[in-house]
């Protein structure tokens, strides 16, 4: 069944990657086979200052960051929601990023221009989302496509790694 214009907001809402790093601006279209989303990168992104200066390009890895926010984060919060009364579901995760498979980058995309990134559920299994995720500009001319993953990880085990390293880097 189609999301609603107000679980997608909330879905976006939730996503917890937060500006000068969030590549996500409205989900257009969600349930439970695909997500469509939309960004536009704005000129005053911080990673345009130094990459080739006086010629600006969304690097590659921040490409794939902008289809893993939406393919792999979101989705996957509206797929947990959706399952969380049929199962045990994680609260209150942080979405790891677990697989980039098969990227090919077909187009550049510059300052100000936005692109569409649709995904395509290959299984969503427990806390583990695998999805085939492209992206396009608003005329449909493809940028760049391939497999993401990811695995939701329970925030409060995620500190409390954190919490153990740090001590564990202190000789405690």
């Amino acid at each position: 069944m189609e999301a609603d214009r107000f679980m997608r907001e909330r879905v976006v809402a939730m996503v917890p990657q937060q500006p000068p790093f969030r590549f996500i601006d409205e989900i257009l279209a969600l349930d439970e086979e695909r997500i469509v989303g939309v960004y536009r990168f704005r000129s005053d992104e911080y990673f345009y200052r130094g990459h080739f200066p006086g010629l600006p390009i969304t690097p590659g890895v921040i490409l794939i960051e902008t289809m893993a926010q939406t393919g792999v984060v979101a989705f996957g919060l509206y797929l947990s929601l959706l399952f969380r009364e049929k199962r045990k579901g994680i609260e209150d995760p942080v979405t790891l990023f677990t697989l980039a498979e098969n990227v090919e980058f077909t187009g550049v995309v510059g300052p100000e221009e936005s692109v569409m990134v649709t995904g395509k559920k290959v299984y969503f299994r427990g806390n583990q989302l695998k999805v085939d995720v492209s992206m396009a500009r608003p005329s449909g001319e493809l940028v760049c496509s391939g497999t993401l993953a990811g695995k939701g990880v329970p925030r409060v085990q995620f500190l409390m790694n954190q919490e153990r390293n740090i001590a564990e880097e202190a000789g405690l």
